[in-house]
């Protein structure tokens, strides 16, 4: 009998299963229960590199331990990695895995930020008529409910105000519980604003009776028709999902009185890699499926990590899978201390076309840059002009910010030699730039975002 190989096609649902996490030194004699515990996860989450080392042991070399040592000293992003995140990394191999890249910081990677740089490079302050409220496009807002994550992501957009302050970035402060009423004071004034997301930080660490608190508050809004909580805690402490049932019934009666109004209450969260997808986030997934609450995923394309075809192929079926709807895929912010994690946008457009095709269309993401300088999201197609030699591609937004032009930096790194030499020249950068602009079909004087 001849053995038949595995399609290719079907490798999406192979999923992680068994007490893999057993495989890490301190949670050797963890068992299942203490493991789904999601206030277990919270209290043994590495926050500094004493306590990476106590926990992986000598899983990893010598080399790799002062190279982290190192990088958590230098990171403008504070560090806290879940033990489910430690226990899905491949520590035979730490340099190169998907998941280290994402949260633990090395000092052999940091690479000089580009110099177009800024630390609120999104313009999400400027855009906020409220502390904690940004309100850039006409009918929907961004409210930063918190500022503390139950994992923090090195290449985190708001890393200007999200977790404790570090040796290089003090915090801006956003919002607290005493002050969302001015919020939603705003949210109720406006009638155009009928799509807020619930962001921060992450809504994973807002309490149940916050959850409840927020979604009554903005339920009661008659303008306002749709909710996104959105939250990076389903990818990165999946059992809160299993084991919080205060929680998720605070989630789920939200969702439900949304659909009793005809108002739509969704869940948006953010995996990057196959791997950080186990059997443990498919039981999650299922908890939220089976209580009708709608789940969409928005990925970032990050250098190592997903930035190949079959990788992100393989991300955008696995998410389906498991009932997550791949929504978008971003391009890299440019966030300080991080240039070794972007990649380009030709590089997103090459993935894009592959991707297409792989799977049905309402499951196949958007591949999106959200414009330096408050643009927002732009298919990453649809720039004026792309200057691939220079790495500058300049987008508009006439329904946002009516003529203005944006600007998006491909990683110095990424170009050609003289390229990179005419980076290092302030006065050929000028040139690069108004060149790129006159090309976009800019006039002379034309407002310029960045």
């Amino acid at each position: 009998m001849i053995a038949l190989e595995r399609p290719l096609s079907l490798e999406h649902r192979e999923l992680r299963g068994g007490e893999f996490w057993r495989a890490i030194p301190k949670f050797r004699d963890v068992d299942e229960a203490t493991f789904l515990d999601w206030v277990w996860q919270g209290r043994n989450s590495v926050k500094t590199a004493d306590e990476l080392i106590e926990t992986i042991k000598d899983l990893a070399p010598p080399a790799f331990i002062e190279d982290a040592r190192a990088g958590f000293a230098q990171a403008p992003m504070a560090v806290r990695v879940s033990p489910y995140m430690l226990s899905l990394i491949d520590w035979s191999d730490p340099h190169r895995d998907p998941i280290r890249r994402q949260f633990i910081p090395l000092r052999s990677a940091l690479r000089p930020d580009h110099p177009r740089l800024t630390l609120d490079s999104l313009h999400e302050q400027k855009d906020a008529p409220v502390p904690g409220l940004t309100h850039r496009y006409g009918d929907k807002a961004l409210f930063i409910a918190l500022q503390t994550c139950p994992v923090y992501c090195r290449f985190c957009t708001r890393s200007y105000a999200i977790g404790p302050d570090t040796g290089d970035v003090e915090k801006v402060h956003l919002t607290t519980p005493a002050e969302w009423q001015r919020i939603f004071d705003y949210i109720a004034s406006r009638p155009e604003l009928e799509d807020i997301v619930i962001s921060g930080g992450d809504a994973y660490q807002l309490p149940a009776k916050s959850i409840a608190l927020i979604g009554e508050a903005l339920l009661a809004i008659p303008h306002v028709r749709r909710m996104r909580v959105a939250t990076k805690g389903p990818a990165v402490m999946p059992m809160k999902l299993l084991t919080d049932d205060a929680w998720v019934g605070a989630l789920t009666k939200v969702v439900a009185e949304g659909r009793r109004l005809g108002k739509e209450v969704a869940v948006h969260t953010h995996f990057n890699h196959p791997s950080e997808i186990t059997q443990i986030t498919q039981r999650a997934m299922q908890r939220l499926f089976e209580a009708g609450v709608y789940v969409r995923n928005q990925s970032v394309l990050i250098r190592g990590v997903n930035d190949d075809e079959r990788t992100m192929a393989l991300l955008v079926k696995r998410l389906s899978y498991v009932n997550v709807h791949p929504y978008y895929v971003y391009m890299h912010d440019l966030v300080k201390g991080v240039e070794d994690l972007r990649t380009s946008i030709g590089r997103a457009i090459e993935i894009e076309k592959y991707v297409r095709g792989s799977t049905a269309g309402f499951n196949t993401p958007t591949f999106v840059c959200d414009a330096p300088g408050g643009g927002g999201k732009r298919d990453v197609h649809s720039f004026e002009y792309y200057d691939r030699e220079n790495g500058i591609a300049v987008y508009t937004a006439p329904s946002v910010k009516p003529g203005k032009y944006f600007l998006y930096f491909d990683p110095i790194q990424d170009l050609e030699s003289p390229a990179q030499a005419r980076w290092a020249d302030p006065r050929a950068v000028e040139t690069m730039i108004d060149s790129a602009l006159e090309r976009a079909g800019a006039q002379p004087g034309e407002a310029v975002e960045a």
